[in-house]
């Protein structure tokens, strides 16, 4: 049954709320309180990749299961986003943020005291449960706690304490693992859960819209999940399954499906999950658009970065996080930067110039060689930081700032489940252009430096090997063969990396044309007006 009204059509609501009364639901306290659960949530999508090879030989797990404590946090997070919003604007902000903050503690500690591998999947998908469920009701709380001259730095605050915590995950397990040991890597968010927790039960307010939703789209969210679950396991199954196989193709087909039927579901249900009438904002529907193209470059260009890293220049896991400070300290400077120009300017021309210098340090990082000192690589990643931080404080202002306030929640799952899905396709893209062009170089350059054929059935293995920077040499390989095929993986892989980000700066032009597109929310008024700083 088709609803009379739409949310388009009615005026944004203030949100119900009580006036803040000394320290409690001050705004800079609440910020405070939310950037620990973000850092939480942000720390884990990175750190715990420097741990797999010690849990693996700890526990004894296979590759496959390996790749699920990644795999099963991401699936999870990605698929419940939207969903966790929505709970958010039905039964409160604060509430949800508690929950997620709770739970999230509560399942890493678990994960730290697991003594089998399928535990720590379980638990792993539980955190990203719990922090699917927090994310959004940080961007809730931001959205109703400040008022709309203050919104833009506060999220530009709040990504640079994501864009830290998530550049920050490799030095700080490294550091963990190298000197305590892999449970420690999960242990740590405890401490900081616990006192998240304690200020948001003595800072946090709740706001609820006079229109929050009343009900559930249980059709909706069963779609909406089935969707996200089959594109994001179809990404990130495409290197190995490859873009062709029926498998991958099947999950991509089953998740245009989905989202077909959800879109019909949503047009003509009462109160719908996402309500579509969000989309004829042309500025929300470019800033979600932005964030996809964003996160595909960002996410899709920087897991080439780690390889070439420790793979080509031989760094250990926490001298190339420290060779990545130049990227994690320009988006620290750059995000609450962004903040005030966009309050002053509005978003788009902070915006289209970012995705242009984004552009240009991907362009940058496309030349780099074997041979490429650390002033050469520094310029590049503080450049591309200098480009990133404001356009994930712009594009997060436009989608939340243009979403009514009664559905801050769902805008703020929106706004992180394409951050996701820009990641996700960034990866698998990009992962499949690298693929494509050492399949077709290697065997080349291979005989062009006189290296002997491999074995029958050996060249699959070595591509693989060289994919991620790795030469295929094993110790009965003579010192002097073993040389040049090192010199030959490493170049076929930086040739590989160079065209990889090419691709993405192209695809960070197309962001700068979208970002045209983008203006400042049009129900920022609604959220925070009666709130003085």
């Amino acid at each position: 049954m088709t609803s009379s009204t739409t949310v388009a059509d009615s005026a944004p609501e203030p949100p119900i709320t009580d006036p803040p009364k000394g320290l409690r639901g001050h705004p800079w306290l609440t910020l405070l309180t939310v950037a620990l659960g973000v850092t939480m949530v942000a720390l884990d999508g990175t750190i715990v990749a420097i741990a797999n090879p010690a849990i693996q030989k700890d526990l004894g797990a296979s590759l496959a299961d390996v790749q699920w404590i990644t795999n099963g946090y991401l699936l999870a997070l990605a698929v419940a986003l939207i969903t966790a919003g929505k709970l958010g604007d039905r039964f409160g902000h604060r509430q949800t943020f508690l929950i997620g903050v709770i739970g999230f503690a509560i399942s890493s500690a678990a994960i730290g005291f697991s003594g089998e591998v399928s535990l720590v999947v379980v638990f792993r998908v539980l955190q990203g449960l719990c922090g699917a469920l927090l994310m959004p009701a940080a961007l809730g709380l931001l959205r109703a706690t400040f008022p709309a001259e203050k919104l833009n730095m506060a999220i530009g605050i709040w990504g640079a304490v994501i864009g830290a915590s998530t550049a920050a995950g490799p030095i700080v397990g490294g550091l963990l693992v190298e000197h305590v040991n892999w449970q420690s890597v999960f242990f740590i968010n405890a401490p900081v859960g616990v006192l998240a927790l304690v200020l948001g039960l003595l800072l946090l307010v709740d706001h609820r819209a006079e229109k929050a939703p009343r009900s559930f789209d249980l059709p909706g969210i069963v779609l909406l999940s089935g969707a996200m679950f089959c594109l994001i396991w179809a990404l990130i199954n495409a290197a190995d399954w490859h873009w062709t196989d029926q498998r991958t193709l099947l999950f991509l087909g089953l998740s245009v499906v989905c989202f077909v039927v959800f879109v019909f579901w949503e047009s003509r249900t009462r109160e719908p999950l996402l309500p579509l009438s969000m989309f004829r904002s042309v500025a929300l529907s470019a800033g979600t658009v932005l964030m996809v193209l964003m996160a595909f470059g960002f996410m899709g260009g920087l897991f080439f970065v780690t390889f070439y890293l420790q793979n080509v220049h031989g760094l250990s896991p926490v001298d190339s996080g420290l060779r990545l400070l130049p990227l994690t300290a320009m988006m620290i400077v750059a995000s609450p930067l962004a903040g005030a120009l966009i309050t002053k300017f509005g978003p788009r021309m902070p915006l289209v110039t970012s995705m242009v210098i984004t552009a240009v340090s991907m362009f940058g990082l496309s030349r780099l060689d074997v041979d490429s000192g650390g002033l050469e690589m520094s310029i590049w990643f503080a450049l591309l930081g200098l480009g990133l931080g404001p356009v994930m404080v712009g594009a997060t202002e436009v989608i939340v700032g243009n979403a009514p306030i009664q559905h801050a929640g769902v805008a703020g799952g929106l706004q992180q489940a394409a951050m996701q899905v820009g990641g996700s396709l960034g990866t698998a893209v990009l992962g499949a252009v690298m693929a494509g062009r050492v399949d077709n170089t290697l065997p080349q350059k291979w005989a062009d430096a006189g290296l002997p054929p491999m074995p029958k059935g050996a060249e699959s293995k070595a591509s693989d090997a060289v994919e991620v920077g790795i030469a295929p040499v094993t110790k009965s390989t003579p010192p002097e063969i073993a040389g040049k095929i090192t010199a030959v993986a490493h170049d076929t892989f930086v040739s590989g990396m160079g065209l990889a980000f090419t691709v993405a700066a192209i695809v960070s032009v197309v962001a700068a044309l979208v970002a045209g597109f983008t203006k400042r929310g049009e129900n920022a008024e609604a959220a925070g007006g009666s709130v003085h700083i």
